[in-house]
């Protein structure tokens, strides 16, 4: 295994140990399963690079609990008026 130096704020750093520690884990595990669920995702639903879904990635967060299917649904039912 390579080793790879990041560097972040420390409250970043602070963060990302505190979760490790909760979930049993070392950082760098954290950091691995993190970047493979990336590219994961990536893979399943690729996004042009140049589309506005894109360059909006990541500005909106989803409502606790829901879904990006749930906030479709429910935005196709008050556009179009149907229930689910």
């Amino acid at each position: 295994m390579k080793k790879l130096t990041l560097n972040a704020e420390e409250s970043v750093i602070e963060e990302a140990k505190r979760i490790a520690r909760e979930q049993g884990t070392s950082v760098s595990a954290l950091f691995s399963r993190w970047i493979g669920s990336l590219a994961h995702r990536k893979q399943a639903n690729p996004i042009p690079a140049n589309s506005i879904a894109a360059r909006a990635r990541g500005i909106a967060q989803l409502p606790q609990g829901q879904s990006e299917k749930d906030v479709l649904a429910d935005a196709l039912t008050d556009k179009y008026g149907a229930s689910r």
